[in-house]
């Protein structure tokens, strides 16, 4: 759907701090310039993309790798999405590049993206009203989603990929197209029915609300008829629910991909082609994007 990630610390001035020095010199080129605080950059050929995707996606999922470079790969893993959405005829290519293990990863973000995609015609001609934020430490994320899985028996799961598509699990602060608000995106009239009382701004409330709705629906059935009825409700397009059940499943299968996922940014797609709303970005109006980007800090 995001921001350069300036490092801080006990560095001196303009420098990142000395432990991120060690692990960028220990991590592998094609994560450093996320590591060190600039913006990633995909790669331009599906081969070097093929390798971008396999490094990060793979750092992800070792257990040994340290969280600041979790999130770098993460990130670095998002633009090279990003760049494979807009090109299907190197999909072949980039999947005979990448090994077994992140092939399914590969494949499932890459049809979650797609599908996300295709639900917007018109890209729009502005940058939107919403402010961008840090989002609550991946930890504190967990233990809700899991709150909510033991309350309503909706899977941890099914509830960090809604959360993911709405808000970047809490970036994206502000109105959807339809007026929808909060972290997990309720109408006024849905969030009074199910949302248990609670602030529909508040992450614990919201994704309790989700769970509520969800299981009303069907989600706590225990069957994949279920978990799509419920969400085909939260969005009634039959695109939604294959894009956040692909990101539920690749989440259930290894839970270091909810890491991975957690460090994504915010890009913005508009008839400029897709854009990053940094955190910090904040707008109380709509704003064309030529003069947004014209105007916006470098």
């Amino acid at each position: 759907m995001l921001a350069t990630t300036t490092l801080v610390g006990c560095g001196t001035a303009g420098q990142p701090p000395a432990h991120m020095l060690e692990v960028a010199r220990s991590a592998d080129p094609v994560l450093v310039p996320a590591l060190t605080g600039a913006q990633p950059q995909a790669a331009e050929d599906p081969r070097a993309l093929a390798r971008q995707l396999t490094v990060a996606e793979t750092a992800v999922r070792d257990r040994t790798t340290p969280p600041e470079l979790v999130a770098a790969a993460g990130r670095t893993a998002q633009v090279a999405y990003l760049a494979v959405l807009d090109r299907p005829d190197w999909d072949a290519a980039v999947l005979a590049d990448v090994p077994a293990p992140v092939r399914d990863a590969v494949r499932r973000n890459t049809a979650a993206g797609r599908e996300l995609r295709a639900m917007t015609t018109r890209p729009p001609t502005t940058v939107p009203a919403w402010r961008i934020v840090e989002p609550l430490p991946a930890p504190q994320l967990r233990a809700y989603y899991a709150e909510a899985e033991r309350r309503f028996r909706v899977p941890w799961s099914v509830l960090a990929a809604v959360h993911l598509v709405e808000t970047r699990m809490g970036r994206i602060v502000g109105l959807s197209t339809a007026d929808a608000q909060g972290p997990m995106q309720f109408l006024a009239g849905t969030w009074t029915r199910y949302g248990l009382g609670g602030d529909v701004w508040n992450t614990r409330d919201a994704i309790l609300g989700a769970a509520n709705y969800l299981a009303a629906n069907g989600a706590a059935e225990g069957t994949d008829a279920g978990v799509d009825n419920a969400l085909y409700r939260y969005n009634n397009d039959s695109r939604y629910v294959q894009a956040v059940r692909h990101y539920a499943a690749l989440m259930q299968v290894d839970e270091r991909a909810f890491m991975g996922f957690h460090a994504w940014q915010v890009y913005y797609r508009t008839n400029f082609g897709m854009v990053l709303l940094p955190t910090g970005y904040a707008s109380s109006q709509k704003m064309p994007v030529q003069q947004w980007l014209a105007t916006r800090p470098r």
